[in-house]
C-alpha cells in the first residue's frame, strides 16, 4: 500500500476517534471550545512559549 494513502487512512481515523470520544463524551467538547476560546484570547502567550521552543531547541543545531 502507498504510504501517503496509509498515512491518510491513519488521520481519518484519528478524526473518527476524536469525532466519536466528543459525541459519547459532550463535557469534553465543552471544555475543548472554553479553552479555544482563551487560546484566541491569550495568543501572545502562544507565540512566546513558541518562541522559548525554538530557542530552546532550535538556534543551537548545526545544520549540514
Amino acid at each position: 500500500m502507498n504510504p501517503r494513502l496509509v498515512a491518510l487512512f491513519k488521520v481519518l481515523a484519528l478524526v473518527l476517534v476524536v469525532v466519536v470520544l466528543f459525541l459519547f463524551f459532550p463535557f469534553a467538547l465543552a471544555f475543548v471550545e472554553s479553552a479555544a476560546r482563551n487560546i484566541r484570547q491569550l495568543w501572545w502567550l502562544i507565540l512566546l512559549i513558541a518562541l522559548a521552543c525554538w530557542l530552546i531547541w532550535g538556534v543551537g543545531r548545526r545544520h549540514n
